[in-house]
């Protein structure tokens, strides 16, 4: 359990009810997306409300008039999922901000500018959706959120999402981390060589070019041999 001084009220209206639950409002959020958390982690009572302020607990029939069911945990998630959250303004403020910050850096790492094939620096990004005025939701996950934000960027910012098929050949003498390459992209190719090199060919998103290379070049130290077989947007 949370503490109570941490919470906030998730609600819920149906069929001329309310129901109430006390939540921790971020690990609310990642029920909301699909997480699999411990309720326990999640509320700060093990009860349903109709009126939390006043400690009125829910009815057992008004529960199962709406839920088919008394049992807590089933309840409290419908509420979480379905309901609205209500938090406090600088609860607001953190959670969009968490959310934005992730927003960026999923278009930093998968988009690219398509007249320079390079991708957009964080801050720009920021500062175009700052002139944009994007509104970001702190309960919709980044994906749901991606393409509306790259949508109201384009006139302002050149932007594509683009991924890159890269071939890899590390010599014999790197080749004990060879397989850490693949943990910035996807494996889709690989075969050892009489010689004991390896040759893998690896696709990444195209905004991670620099750091696949730095990786690259870390485990082999800079006797890899690498070259860009194909682009994909």
């Amino acid at each position: 359990m949370i503490p109570l001084d941490q919470a906030v009220v998730a609600r819920l209206e149906s069929y001329g009810e309310r129901f109430e639950v006390l939540v921790d409002p971020n690990q609310a959020m990642r029920i909301r997306q699909g997480e699999k958390i411990d309720l326990e982690d999640v509320v700060a009572a093990d009860s349903v409300f109709s009126n939390a302020a006043h400690a009125e607990r829910a009815s057992d029939e008004a529960l199962l008039k709406v839920f088919k069911t008394t049992d807590f945990e089933q309840a409290a998630l419908r509420i979480i999922q379905k309901g609205e959250i209500h938090l406090t303004a600088e609860q607001r403020r953190n959670l969009i901000a968490e959310k934005r910050n992730r927003i960026v850096t999923f278009i930093a790492r998968n988009a690219v500018n398509p007249q320079s094939g390079y991708p957009h620096p964080p801050r720009r990004i920021e500062l175009a959706m700052e002139e944009a005025r994007v509104n970001v939701d702190p309960f919709k996950s980044v994906e749901e959120q991606v393409k509306d934000v790259v949508k109201a960027l384009r006139p302002i910012l050149p932007i594509r999402f683009e991924e890159i098929r890269i071939a890899v050949k590390v010599p014999a003498d790197y080749t004990a981390r060879a397989y850490e390459i693949t943990t910035a992209g996807t494996l889709e190719q690989d075969e050892w060589q009489k010689d004991g090199s390896w040759i893998a060919v690896v696709k990444i998103p195209a905004g991670v070019q620099e750091e696949f290379y730095d990786l690259v070049n870390r485990i082999s130290k800079g006797n890899a041999e690498t070259r860009i077989i194909e682009r994909l947007s």
